[in-house]
């Protein structure tokens, strides 16, 4: 009991002096030898909770601190390889999947990780339905019959069964999305606590949500010591993790709103990384010799949608003006240029199927003629939930302007990445503007989610973006699905080309732009990467 004592004094002690990093003044000086700081905006971050969490800033945090089954290749995203998983069978049925665990592995703990870890992490995910459920629900899990599907045959085996069969490429980048991230059971059943069955959630614990909101309980190259929202997160390396070693001991990922602060903070040598920044303070980077810049396509797209509840934009003359109110060229040309490439298929460039065909420009009077269709010839007020970073802002705003010269009237509602993002789930918005960067690396990630719609009541358990917009699309829905059960590449990739030209035309999502991620560092950083997907942008590599 004394040691356990004394290793959470001295954890107290770690977080408190990395805290202290980020709130003090200006200083004008290196940041610490052993220390990581990275200038980004994490206010979207709402838990750490891997079977919860479903915002692009936890994703990363999640995918340094936990280990999974499998992983994407970083090297090559066409391929999945094992994480935890040292090989892996598939069924002649092709429903039941086996993996064969890596032995000898522990959690930061000191646990050792076995297969029933893995179904554990299954069972809680499944059973929380919180919002990335879905991705294993889809294979016909459910709370009744999980124990059975995601299951340990021993120690080191776990045994997957799915309901149809899928397209395996489908099922294994499932795997590599963060919901399927293992959680150390012994640890977090310590944590649990007990609750009241209600009609909606029939389980008597809370499987160690409310602990995993802010504790930790992973495998990954770095442990998570503190999470202060829209202040810090910060991570500690973790002596037990079975991969590579962390060559640097502490990061701090300290919240940073504004481009320009972000970049001062860096030629200052306040921070060591600065993720957030517009096209002025990256070429101003670029330009300084003690500094540099990387950058990296991702699939993440920006857009904006139109709840269907709102009388208005469900006409569907509506939705189709509001593509032709964009001034996309502009945007282009300034506020993403080097950040990002026009882009309006809901599938990112570098998916299989993926569509580069940019249909629409701006055109007020065609959009004019469709609100006169639709019976708006005047045209009406509605607002926007915008988090309050760039370049979203900017992009509402020049939305904004353009919308007014067809006689719309958008108010502006600003917010940070929690509060928008919670009242987009509610689907009490008018309009959203954000993000939407790929659970895993498959067509069906974005296909399903923007196209699928399984129950539009308020009570729906499956909450994709059509669902998030009341965008009710039985037909399309069965579509997305059977493009699941194609194995042949060439007719799969066919599915999804008619699907985003039907989205295109249809649809109450406006995509604008696909996300070139940037960011500029000190030139003292070694080995500094930027991944393919917002949850490859790796730490553990880095040294100074």
């Amino acid at each position: 009991m004394t040691v356990m004592h004394r290793n959470l004094r001295l954890l107290a002690t770690s977080a408190l002096l990395s805290l202290a990093v980020l709130s003090a003044p200006q200083a004008f000086a290196a940041t610490p030898a052993d220390t990581l700081v990275e200038g980004f905006a994490i206010d979207d971050i709402i838990t750490l909770d891997p079977g919860e969490a479903f915002e692009l800033s936890a994703a990363e945090v999640t995918a340094n601190t936990y280990s999974k089954l499998v992983m994407l290749d970083p090297k090559d995203t066409s391929k999945v390889i094992g994480e935890l998983a040292d090989s892996w069978t598939i069924s002649d049925d092709g429903l039941t999947y086996t993996f064969k665990m890596k032995p000898g592995l522990k959690f930061a703990s000191g646990n050792p990780i076995t297969a029933a870890d893995v179904a554990y992490s299954f069972e809680r995910a499944v059973k929380l339905d919180k919002s990335p459920a879905f991705l294993l629900t889809q294979f016909g899990l459910t709370g009744d019959n999980i124990t059975d599907k995601a299951k340990a045959v021993d120690d080191l085996t776990f045994a997957f069964t799915v309901d149809k069969p899928y397209a395996p490429s489908f099922v294994l980048n499932v795997l590599t999305a963060t919901v399927a991230s293992v959680v150390d059971k012994q640890f977090v059943v310590s944590k649990a606590k007990p609750v009241t069955p209600t009609a909606e959630y029939k389980y008597d614990n809370d499987f160690g949500n409310e602990f995993l909101k802010t504790g930790y309980a992973g495998s990954g190259a770095y442990k998570i010591v503190t999470w202060r929202a829209n202040e810090a997160v910060v991570l500690e390396a973790n002596p037990n993790f079975f991969g590579e070693k962390a060559k640097i001991k502490r990061v701090i990922y300290r919240h940073m709103k504004e481009s320009s602060g972000q970049r001062l903070a860096l030629e200052n040598g306040d921070i060591d990384i600065a993720r957030n920044l517009e096209p002025n303070d990256l070429a101003a980077i670029s330009a300084k010799k003690d500094l540099a810049t990387i950058s990296a396509p991702k699939g993440t797209l920006y857009y904006f949608s139109l709840n269907q509840k709102n009388a208005n934009l469900a006409k569907p003359e509506v939705r189709e003006a509001f593509k032709y109110l964009v001034d996309y060229d502009a945007i282009g040309e300034t506020l993403i240029k080097g950040i990002g490439k026009i882009h309006q298929s809901f599938l990112p460039e570098g998916q299989l199927g993926a569509s580069s065909e940019n249909p629409y420009k701006l055109d007020v009077a065609k959009a004019k003629e469709l609100l006169a269709k639709a019976g708006l010839k005047d045209g009406f007020t509605v607002t926007m939930d915008v988090r309050n970073t760039q370049p979203v802002t900017g992009i509402a705003e020049a939305v904004q302007q353009t919308l007014g010269q067809a006689g719309i009237k958008l108010e502006i509602i600003p917010g940070d990445g929690k509060q928008t993002l919670t009242k987009y789930r509610a689907r009490t918005h008018d309009i959203y503007i954000g993000q939407w960067g790929s659970d895993y690396f498959d067509p069906n990630s974005n296909a399903e989610t923007f196209t699928s719609n399984y129950d539009n009541s308020d009570q729906g358990k499956t909450k994709t973006l059509a669902w998030r917009n009341a965008w009710d699309v039985p037909e399309l829905t069965k579509k997305s699905q059977s493009a699941l059960l194609e194995k042949d590449s060439a007719k799969r990739a066919a599915i999804y080309q008619d699907l985003q030209k039907e989205v295109l035309e249809t649809s109450p999502f406006v995509v604008i732009f696909q996300q070139v991620e940037v960011a500029g560092y000190s030139a003292k950083l070694k080995d500094f990467k930027l991944g393919p997907s917002f949850d490859t942008n790796f730490v553990y590599t880095i040294s100074k």
